[in-house]
């Protein structure tokens, strides 16, 4: 049997939603084995890559699956790949346990549309389950203390690569 720490990490993607006002897109989780509190259930879009897939096309697939948005303006992609470990317990479960935790490519999309593109509650065109209970625009600088503490060090290099494009 392979050791917890011997396992791969999965490969995926995030984005970083920043409005015309330099505000960032966050959703509230409906759940999932990554949430272990319920204190921390804001997030970013972000999920795995299928296999194969450009890390690009996954970020703007997996924007689209959980919030029903397409117009974007690429600003910015991570310098390299953030990885974050699972608690080993939550770990066991998530994702049929073939994974430690998650290896992410990320990218700052400027939002073109208008609010009322987004819809959590019926992503991907209605054709996804939803993963966002609701959302709202956030600064960038408060994001990491809103997620998962385990995910708390990737958020802050995201913030960091990408604040250049917060709200003054």
């Amino acid at each position: 049997m392979t050791k917890y720490a011997d396992l791969p990490y999965r490969l995926s993607t995030g984005v970083m939603l920043i409005n015309r006002k330099g505000l960032v897109f966050i959703g509230r989780r409906l759940g999932g084995p990554e949430h272990v509190d319920a204190t921390h259930t804001w997030q970013m879009p972000q999920g795995g890559l299928d296999d194969g897939e450009d890390p690009f096309e996954g970020a703007k697939r997996e924007l689209y699956e959980e919030t029903n948005v397409r117009s974007v303006q690429m600003l910015a992609e991570s310098s390299g790949w953030l990885a974050y470990d699972l608690p080993s317990k939550v770990g066991k479960s998530a994702w049929r346990g073939k994974y430690r935790g998650q290896k992410q490519k990320w990218f700052a999309f400027r939002f073109t549309g208008d609010d009322g593109e987004i819809d959590v509650k019926h992503p991907g065109g209605g054709k996804h389950k939803p993963e966002f209970l609701e959302w709202r625009w956030e600064r960038m600088e408060r994001l990491p203390k809103l997620i998962i503490p385990f995910k708390r060090d990737v958020y802050l290099q995201v913030v960091k690569e990408f604040s250049r494009f917060a709200a003054p």
